[in-house]
């Protein structure tokens, strides 16, 4: 028999007590903006040759108008929290979407390159909020032995997302042009707040006496549908707020305060960070590598070639998605009971040598301009390797700090854009100084480097959290 931890409470309107078919319901409902999170920002690397001449700019100057928004993901999703934690997840991820789509819309009118890179800075700020408020989802629906296998699938709709935009927009922009591509992207968004109206439902519960955060019952008399669209809109967050929740201020002082404890520091600002951000490099980049002439140094892609290819990180993220479905559950069943939570963190060794592996092979096809089938399967390892490792820190996480999911969520995605930020601006101009296999090794040195930080963690974390 399985013990469910946590208990679950006596009401109805506890989200452990929903059936599996609303629990699925309200997951899917959080999954599109996850999916759209970073696939926003990546869907416009494929159109700055487009940009370009009608900006007067060249095509590397253009290709900058991706940072800010990654920049802005940080604090967006920082900003999301004591939000979500006031006011309910289900209103928040209402209200970003909604502004997301707006941001998307000015991006695909806007007349110069500044107003272009302000709008796309907005989707960023915005568009953060699923890919925090998701591992509080799954903390709030489901049970201590479900965990792992959700985490995994949320990880995993946020990190496809960044392949998926691209390999979209490059099929689409041959044929619409890119601001009639991006207006594809404004009627994706559409459809994620359609998603969340229709399929969202609150999850936030607090439970024991007094708390003041669980849902109201249900015989006060309002109609189903009103009381869906006050969950809906923020009014019956609202008044719980005003019932006992932590203020805003609370929940970010208490944010701050757990990015100083090193079980949580060292796992996600300084191991995460270098594993996402060479990723996030790659993606922001390979259209400079692939689409030049073969005499220009490039492979001389087609726009219909570039989509094809971004189907190799699609590729080893779904196999990350496989590997850390069965593997996650291996080491708790096996290692928990000995080693505690920190046994979660072994899943890091293997998922690094892999995407070391995929730095090096990258770096060495580009450098002898050997077969295109060197970039994709070093693009794939290393994709495996990033979600694959983002699973066991976040569910690692999950497990030491259950009641702060959405804290912790919040710096698992800072440090993962920060990485992101900074990288677009001096991953081509390393590459062009020193070659890419000296670049792509030094990448691969880097996050083998940081996988000694997850050692430490395993070290110490038990006797960290105990103090």
């Amino acid at each position: 028999n399985t013990t469910l931890i946590p208990r679950p409470s006596a009401s109805p309107d506890d989200p452990l007590n929903w059936s599996w078919m609303k629990k699925h319901a309200v997951l899917l409902a959080l999954i599109p903006g996850c999916l759209l999170s970073d696939w926003t920002l990546t869907w416009g690397t494929t159109v700055f040759e487009m940009q370009a001449p009608e900006w007067g700019m060249t095509v590397e100057a253009v290709a900058q108008s991706v940072s800010p928004g990654i920049f802005m993901q940080g604090p967006g999703g920082l900003l999301a929290v004591p939000l979500s934690e006031r006011y309910g997840r289900l209103p928040v991820l209402f209200y970003t979407q909604l502004l997301t789509l707006a941001a998307t819309l000015g991006a695909t009118l806007a007349p110069t390159y500044p107003v272009f890179t302000l709008f796309r800075a907005l989707q960023g700020l915005f568009g953060a909020a699923p890919q925090v408020i998701g591992l509080s989802v799954v903390h709030d629906l489901f049970f201590f032995h479900e965990r792992a296998r959700k985490v995994n699938l949320w990880a995993a709709s946020f990190l496809v997302g960044p392949y998926l935009g691209p390999l979209l927009s490059s099929l689409l922009v041959l044929r619409l042009g890119w601001r009639a591509d991006f207006g594809v992207l404004v009627g994706l968004y559409a459809l994620s707040v359609l998603v969340v109206a229709l399929l969202g439902d609150e999850t936030l519960f607090v439970r024991g006496p007094g708390a003041g955060g669980g849902e109201d019952g249900k015989g006060e008399g309002r109609g189903w549908l009103r009381k869906r669209v006050e969950r809906l809109l923020g009014i019956e967050g609202w008044r719980k707020a005003a019932a006992g929740r932590p203020g805003l201020w609370e929940v970010f002082r208490h944010q701050c305060a757990l990015l100083a404890r090193p079980y949580v520091l060292l796992p996600t600002a300084l191991f995460v960070m270098p594993i996402t951000m060479w990723t996030i490099g790659v993606v922001s980049t390979i259209s400079q590598f692939v689409l030049p002439p073969v005499a220009a140094g490039g492979y001389g892609f087609s726009l219909v070639g570039l989509a094809m290819l971004y189907w190799a990180p699609i590729v080893g993220t779904l196999a990350a998605e496989a590997w850390g479905h069965w593997f996650n559950d291996f080491l708790a069943k096996r290692h928990m009971a000995r080693y505690g939570f920190e046994c979660r963190l072994t899943a890091a060794y293997p998922a690094v040598v892999i995407g070391a592996a995929g730095l090096v092979l990258f770096g060495q096809t580009l450098e002898h301009q050997l077969s295109w089938a060197g970039l994709a399967v070093g693009w794939a390892m290393l994709c495996f390797c990033t979600l694959a490792n983002m699973t066991a820190v976040s569910a690692y996480l999950l497990d030491c700090l259950p009641r702060h999911a959405a804290l912790t969520g919040a710096w698992l995605n800072f440090g993962r854009v920060v990485g992101g930020f900074s990288v677009a601006y001096f991953q081509m101009p390393w590459v062009h100084r020193n070659g890419p296999a000296l670049a792509f090794g030094c990448q691969a040195v880097v996050i083998v480097g940081a996988s000694l930080l997850i050692m430490v963690t395993q070290a110490w974390g038990r006797k960290w959290r105990v103090k």
